[in-house]
């Protein structure tokens, strides 16, 4: 069926008298102005129509009681979703335009204006075309060389809501209409974009997508995309575009499981977080590898040594032997005073136990009911038993004088045949001894309930516990994992921590007691309900009693998916996002292959910005494991951010530490070239602060517009943080709303300023075995300028800015 046209408004005036570009712009601005007035009029209208609808609930004339709470609950869900999103996408709602060629016939074509979301107007005619929909692909994929249907694509500009810019790419004059070819106005958008400062937030692309990053946005769902690019290569918005994308195409899949987004740090994750609202999406969960594992929030990092070990698979092992190490035998009989008296546990019977226990198929939580049942067994018979003898000493005193009467010896022979503790006397025993805190010490004490951070704290404070679990280590590596106790959680430790709740798992004895007892009362608000509809005579087919008691228990507040989905650990995600992935450490990669069983995942990165040393050295070696041979590999290779001036420099760096890596080719050829300042150490607080202050004029960072970031070597990063007390320093969401921010190369991984300066490169270097790649992120940060700080000879892989 052929899409209706949707034609722009047009004013009552006569054609400008004449054909100059200054007249043509402003014809052209005030034709785009009336119809983005339109669009917003009617954003307006709706949000304030789902502003009513979630104060008031639903309108009149929806029936009563029940069926009135059922209806206000849903209107009023749906409402505050449909303003949340209304409310996200007020900035530069209407970005672009398509004009499609006449068909066949010579009927006029196609116009469509795409916009974030897609809007009706009061007919329920499209006004505005979402930007996702298939309606509105050709604006991201035509070309000069193969345009498809289209005559001209053209790029609106707002500052708020005003028209403030436009830009006209033709493909094929004679396919517009007279008065649109005098009105044909602009240069490339894409371009015009990447002049803009910076503002410490990513700025979606969504006017200025390329045709490489549209195929990467509209690949499928199913299977994993790696995005393979280099710096500026827009890989990561184009992930966050991604995103949104499957969330609008598979909305009836995703918006059930919800979309994680992994990032480097929290800095990032602040740097993107308006990017999904203003592409129409407010239910995607944002976390750190540090922030994976419910109720902990890990920021530190390990030293590089440290960080490798525990990112390797050997710590499956590791973890493995630790949690078994917990799992014990008394060393001799198991001996429990009780009672005034001795009960004992042959050591035998206590081995065999814990055999017994460790053969079921189940997490060591769930072994250990198991385990503490048995000894239970064994310690009620024993002082069963030990009481029987007490109350058999006056018979054997007796038989010893040979005067038992027949009666009396009847008695004790049916005694033996009779079990000591019938079914019921055993569960009492076993529950008077478990009462008793010296009984339970004992028997906490070999095999314990833990959590996986009582676990890991325990082992890691502990040598000679990882002299045990660590068998297959090193004596250096026992002593590189050895902390104080109390000592915080790293990033490192995130994945140990999921692995760790995989072995042990948890007792769920008191919860199925819990959901049995809820049953129970849930039947009786059931029953209660049918009484109250019998009572009341409704006969409504839509009112049922087991709704009627669900609607009136208080679950507390309502959590979105993403809410929900960030408290649960075994949360099935329907899609993940990991950006920088490169570097993610093999356990790591097990945490996230945890939280998407169906495998569905976008994988953003570069593998020459490795920087981890427990990172990627490739991606066959991190994702084969999980799915070999089908996982499909998408390459960016236009840089869109960096100057040339500045990737040349980029480019040899690159050359030397990872030679078998192509850079990507810039589009830029403006803005100085970068520069070299030889200050010697003890001259930094002196003369970096004049520094910055240049550069920062340089970029606009008096208007509010500019940023700057100072990127240092971790040896000179207190140097530096003193000779700028007033810029903050570590990757912090604060640091992006300041002009100038102090960062190590770690917490600059995919941020962009719009300069950049650099201090002490051969330190960077030196620090890590990834040093040089480190130094590749630190110069490829910059959008327009980047001055290289040193105090002794530059790098070799510098080489190129001396003198």
């Amino acid at each position: 069926m052929r899409a209706r046209q949707v034609k722009p408004v047009t004013e009552e005036v006569s054609a400008p008298d004449t054909d100059g570009a200054d007249d043509a712009r402003e014809a052209a601005t005030r034709t785009e102005q009336k119809y983005v007035d339109r669009v917003y009029a009617r954003l307006d209208a709706e949000r304030e129509k789902a502003a009513v609808e979630l104060r008031t609930g639903p309108g009149p004339g929806g029936g009563s009681g029940f069926q009135a709470r059922v209806e206000r609950e849903v209107t009023t869900t749906e409402a505050s979703r449909r303003l949340a999103r209304f409310s996200a996408v007020e900035r530069a709602l209407c970005f672009g335009r398509i004009d499609h060629r006449p068909d066949g016939d010579g009927a006029p074509g196609d116009t469509f204006y795409i916009g974030r979301i897609g809007l009706r107007d009061e007919d329920r005619e499209p006004l505005l075309i979402d930007w996702r929909a298939a309606a509105a692909r050709p604006f991201y994929t035509a070309t000069p060389g193969s345009p498809g249907t289209l005559a001209r694509r053209r790029h609106l500009h707002l500052r708020e809501r005003t028209v403030a810019g436009l830009d006209d790419e033709v493909f094929d004059l004679d396919g517009l209409a007279e008065e649109d070819r005098r009105s044909i106005v602009g240069e490339a958008a894409l371009l015009a974009t990447l002049r803009r400062g910076r503002t410490g937030r990513m700025s979606d692309v969504v006017a200025t997508i390329q045709e490489e990053q549209d195929q990467v946005i509209r690949s499928g769902l199913q299977g994993v995309l790696v995005v393979q690019g280099g710096p500026g290569t827009g890989k990561t918005v184009a992930a966050l575009h991604r995103a949104a994308y499957l969330l609008y195409t598979h909305r009836d899949v995703l918006e059930r499981r919800g979309v994680l987004v992994v990032g480097p740090n929290a800095t990032f994750l602040r740097y993107i977080e308006q990017v999904l609202p203003g592409l129409g999406e407010t239910d995607v969960a944002l976390a750190t590898v540090g922030e994976l594992y419910p109720g902990v929030r890990a920021t530190a990092a390990e030293p590089p040594a440290v960080a490798v070990l525990k990112g390797g698979l050997r710590m499956t092992d590791l973890v493995e032997a630790a949690v078994r190490d917990r799992q014990r035998a008394p060393e001799g009989d198991l001996e429990v005073e009780a009672d005034d008296m001795t009960l004992r546990v042959a050591h035998d019977a206590c081995v065999q136990a814990r055999d017994r226990a460790r053969a079921l198929r189940v997490p060591h939580n769930i072994q250990r009911r198991r385990y503490i049942h048995e000894l239970l067994d064994a310690l009620a018979l024993d002082r069963a038993e030990q009481y029987d003898r007490l109350a058999d000493e006056p018979l054997e005193e007796l038989m010893a004088s040979g005067s038992v009467p027949d009666w009396l010896q009847e008695l004790m022979d049916e005694a033996e045949e009779t079990p000591l503790l019938d079914e019921t006397d055993l569960r009492l025993s076993k529950e008077a001894l478990w009462q008793d805190p010296v009984v339970r010490r004992a028997l906490d004490a070999l095999w314990p309930e833990l959590t996986p951070q009582r676990l890991l704290a325990d082992l890691f404070s502990d040598p000679a516990a990882i002299e045990r679990a660590g068998a297959g280590l090193s004596p250096v590596e026992h002593r590189l994992l050895h902390r104080p106790a109390g000592s915080p959680w790293t990033t490192s430790d995130v994945p140990l921590l999921d692995e760790a709740a995989e072995w042990l798992g948890q007792d769920d004895t008191a919860d199925r007691v819990r959901e049995r007892r809820a049953a129970a009362e849930r039947a009786e608000e059931e029953r209660y309900a049918r009484g109250v509809i019998e009572l009341t005579g409704a006969d409504d087919p839509l009112l049922d009693a087991a709704l009627l008691a669900d609607r009136n228990r208080d679950d507390g507040p309502y959590l979105t998916t993403a809410e929900r989905a960030r408290s649960d650990r075994h949360w099935a995600y329907g899609h993940v996002i990991v950006d920088e992935a490169q570097e993610l450490s093999e356990m790591a990669w097990r945490t996230i292959m945890r939280r998407v069983p169906t495998r569905s995942l976008t994988v953003v990165g570069d593998i020459a910005q490795t920087g981890s040393p427990a990172g990627a050295r490739s991606w066959g070696q991190m994702l084969d494991r999980y799915v070999p041979g089908r996982w499909r590999e998408q390459r960016l290779m236009v840089n869109y951010r960096t100057p040339a001036a500045i990737m040349r420099v980029a480019a040899e760096v690159l050359a030397a530490v990872a030679p078998e890596q192509v850079p990507p080719e810039p589009v830029r050829d403006d803005g100085p070239p970068p520069f070299a300042a030889r200050i010697a150490a003890p001259e930094l607080p002196r003369r970096l602060p004049a520094l910055v202050r240049a550069e920062l004029a340089e970029v606009g960072g008096g208007a509010g517009e500019g940023r700057l970031a100072v990127i240092s070597s971790a040896g000179r990063h207190p140097a530096v943080c003193a000779a700028l007390p007033g810029a903050p320093a570590g990757a912090t969401p604060e640091a992006l709303d300041a002009p100038v921010v102090v960062l190590t190369c770690e917490e600059a991984k995919g941020l962009e300023f719009d300069s950049v300066v650099v201090v002490d490169p051969a330190g960077i270097t030196a620090e890590s075995p990834r040093g040089g790649q480190d130094l590749y992120v630190a110069i490829t940060r910059a959008t327009r300028r980047m001055t290289v700080v040193h105090d002794d000879d530059l790098p070799a892989v510098l080489a190129s800015l001396a003198g």
